[in-house]
């Protein structure tokens, strides 16, 4: 082959496709950047992520199923601080997993490590297929009732409507995700300001009416608490609904600047401020609502604006719009990444961990996630979607602080810039075995028979797609798409 030739030809490179000169590779600058995620993630873009994420609908949802679960003010209030004090333990597990594998994808590299390939592809099968999308339609379902119930006053919104309108936040937040990894950003730190300033107003407003002695709802607040060991589950399945996102930068690590230190600083910033807002804003809701009325509240939040700041009330349900939908975002930013690092690792098909080579993002991964919630919100239910997801994620989170406590056996030369006490994850898995194993025991539905079922379902793809690797098979998990520009992007 002659010189010319070789000139012609295109080689591969860690996924990339490269141009050689003679015997000399010299990979075309944007085409190598094509290849890789950007570490355009800063400190306060980190904390945004988790605090945007975390502080979605749940927040404005969530209180009353908690209610529910707890059947009194004390206990509720209580289970919100429990469920904070335990989003932080699992948090300081996720900053010593993220910072000693520095990987994105969560905890699928995590599993890998520890566990190796089966159960880190049954976490990735089960998380991009379900997880995910399901988070991704919840949010986005919460964000468009909020933002149809002023057009619909005394009545709910029809669900036509709702859906439609939630189909459609969905389109744009991909759009917006596919086209610039710094705009996500922008707008991740846009929204997370908003959801902020409305959490003031609502946690300020909720002072004064303290103040002026409206503290009836507060006193004896114990009384009628229930007592049901599944019970008391549901409602933290509720209340960690709400807090969930406190894992969502270990899903950009790669693309984070400084991980060693921005990865656990986010984390011990941005939890505690969400916990402190929510317990906080509980306490506002019951300044003014008692237990009946917060559980026969179509929005709690919207409810209480109504009662606190008319004539201005429409500021809450405007403003819980953009914190659902910064949420949604979020969602959407991490569950790329981890289509992305599965599709890279054999574990999909390779065309989700293809990258825009005019974007720089993982463009097919993330319509692929977009797909997935628009299928999720044409049946949906949310209360059904949120105990159906928090069942199978809370067994993954479970899981990957077992593999934190096998890997400082079994991994010791791994360095490790945080090492959490060892009490920290044994805690996370003993309540991770609660969540998973209460109410079923407590109330036996199908829900869980059903996910456990799609969990292990995942076998009957992943022994002849990824284990034996036919030669079929080969073809379908490989399939190469070509740019425009003629350059090929393959991982």
């Amino acid at each position: 082959m002659d010189e010319t030739d070789l000139k012609k030809r295109n080689y591969t490179r860690n996924g990339s496709v490269t141009r050689s000169v003679g015997s000399i590779i010299k990979p075309n600058e944007e085409e190598v950047k094509a290849t890789i995620l950007q570490k355009d993630v800063g400190l306060l873009s980190g904390i945004c992520l988790i605090v945007g994420t975390m502080i979605g609908s749940g927040i404005f949802i969530s209180p009353k199923a908690v209610l529910e679960g707890t059947g009194a003010v004390g206990p509720c209030l209580c289970v919100w601080a429990a469920c904070g004090v335990l989003s932080t333990l699992g948090a300081l597990c996720y900053a010593e997993l993220g910072t000693m594998i520095t990987k994105s994808g969560g905890e699928y590299p995590y599993l890998m490590e520890g566990f190796g390939p089966v159960l880190a592809y049954l976490y990735s099968w089960t998380t991009i297929f379900v997880l995910k999308p399901s988070s991704f339609a919840i949010i986005a379902l919460s964000c468009a009732e909020y933002a149809s119930t002023p057009f619909y006053p005394g009545c709910i919104p029809p669900m036509m409507i709702t859906k439609c309108l939630a189909a459609a936040f969905i389109l744009l937040i991909v759009l917006v995700n596919c086209l610039s990894v710094k705009l996500a950003s922008y707008v991740q730190n846009f929204f997370t300001a908003a959801k902020l300033l409305i959490i003031v107003i609502i946690v300020v407003s909720g002072i004064v009416m303290l103040a002026q002695g409206n503290t009836q709802n507060l006193t004896d607040t114990f009384k009628g608490a229930a007592t049901s060991f599944g019970a008391i589950g549901l409602a933290f399945y509720n209340g960690l609904w709400a807090y969930d996102g406190w894992n969502q930068l270990n899903f950009i690590t790669e693309e984070l600047k400084n991980p060693y230190r921005n990865l656990p600083l986010a984390i011990m910033i941005g939890i505690p401020l969400v916990s402190v807002c929510y317990v906080l804003v509980n306490v506002a809701y019951f300044s003014v609502l008692t237990p009946t009325e917060l559980l026969q509240s179509p929005a709690v939040a919207v409810t209480y604006g109504d009662r606190v700041l008319y004539p201005v009330s429409w500021l809450v349900p405007l403003f819980v719009v953009f914190s659902a939908f910064g949420a949604a975002n979020g969602s959407c930013f991490t569950a790329g990444r981890l289509t992305y690092v599965a599709g890279r690792e054999g574990h999909m098909v390779k065309i989700l961990s293809y990258i825009s080579p005019k974007y720089f993002t993982p463009a097919p991964a993330l319509i692929f996630n977009g797909i997935l919630s628009i299928f999720y919100i044409i049946p949906a239910d949310i209360n059904t979607l949120i105990n159906y997801f928090s069942f199978a994620q809370w067994l993954f989170y479970g899981l990957t602080a077992l593999a934190l406590i096998v890997m400082r056996f079994t991994r010791k030369e791994l360095e490790r810039p945080i090492k959490v006490p060892i009490i920290i994850p044994v805690v996370v898995v003993i309540v991770s075995c609660y969540l998973v194993l209460a109410p079923i025991i407590d109330k036996p539905e199908f829900e869980y028979l059903y996910c456990t079922v799609f969990i292990v379902g995942g076998m009957i793809f992943y022994y002849p797609f990824v284990h034996r690797k036919f030669s079929w098979t080969r073809r379908v998990m490989k399939t190469n798409i070509q740019t425009t520009n003629g350059v090929f992007v393959i991982h």
